[in-house]
């Protein structure tokens, strides 16, 4: 082998496969090009997974989620099965009287119950539903008066009572048929009474709510009234504004996501059933009330 042909051999061992400015252009094109179509590829991947399908009956339902109003009507079915009173007690009344907040008779506690048992159900009933001490009225709320009379025999019965399970049909016939309506309007009267009349009490007539008795949010007189009227347990009370001072600072929001995971004596939700939406009325109602 010439010394010429070792020149070129060796010439050709060490160049690349780009021999020419055409395929230099070529690489130089296709390294832009390439990368781009597969940025676009990965995007149209990632967006085409979060659409609805195609389905008519799935995109009917993704319009609807989106149009869905943010209220909802409840309208109550007056049908439906009454709820035990295990589960009502579980819900409305025992942030209370599992642990005897504010003079509540703890929970199958005889000795509490006993002289409360000889008043009679009917007496024990009236007191739930119409609010007695700290304890706020419990009646035009979450959960009808035949429900909240079966959570009072759930108490007095583990305390030792023999109270038959009342019945929706026997809270009925408790009136006559005409003056049906007035009845079921007059939990919502008392409610906001004793509302207003807590009002005062917890608050200096200059720092009385200015909100309208009407608009006192309903899940407040149910769970809140019990301990932020006469300040159990350190509750901040309603209008004070020495207590609410240091808790504004955590604004609206925080405080509702103090409510909704419980703190100190407070547990989850203030024992209470209601939506994120609901604790949220109520925060801004107490916060209104020392602004």
């Amino acid at each position: 082998m010439s010394a010429n042909d070792q020149t070129t051999a060796h010439e050709e061992d060490h160049s690349g496969p780009i021999k020419t400015p055409q395929q230099l252009l070529a690489a130089i094109f296709f390294s832009f090009v390439i990368p781009i179509f597969a940025i676009i590829g990965l995007v149209y991947y990632v967006a085409s997974d979060k659409r609805p399908a195609a389905g008519a009956g799935d995109m009917e339902a993704a319009v609807t989620q989106r149009i869905q109003k943010i209220g909802v009507v409840d309208i109550r079915d007056a049908n439906r099965p009454l709820k035990a009173g295990a589960e009502v007690y579980a819900a409305q009344c025992a942030a209370c009287h599992t642990a005897g907040v504010a003079g509540a008779p703890k929970f199958a506690d005889a000795g509490a119950w006993a002289p409360r048992i000889k008043t009679g159900y009917e007496a024990l009933l009236t007191s739930a539903l119409k609010g007695k001490g700290a304890m706020g009225p419990q009646g035009g709320g979450d959960f009808e008066d035949a429900e909240i009379g079966r959570a009072v025999a759930h108490m007095a019965n583990a305390a030792g009572a023999k109270f038959a399970e009342p019945q929706r049909a026997a809270t009925a016939a408790a009136a006559p048929d005409s003056a049906a309506p007035a009845a079921a309007a007059a939990p919502s009267a008392d409610v906001m009474a004793a509302v207003a009349a807590a009002n005062k009490t917890a608050a200096a007539p200059a720092a009385a709510p200015a909100t309208a008795a009407g608009a006192v949010p309903a899940l407040y007189t149910q769970a809140c009234a019990a301990c932020h009227v006469a300040g159990v347990a350190n509750a901040p009370k309603l209008g004070d504004k020495a207590a609410w001072g240091p808790r504004l600072a955590l604004g609206v929001d925080g405080l509702t996501a103090s409510v909704i995971k419980g703190k100190g004596a407070m547990p989850p939700r203030g024992g209470s059933t209601g939506s994120d939406a609901d604790i949220k009325a109520v925060v801004q109602y107490m916060v209104s009330t020392v602004k």
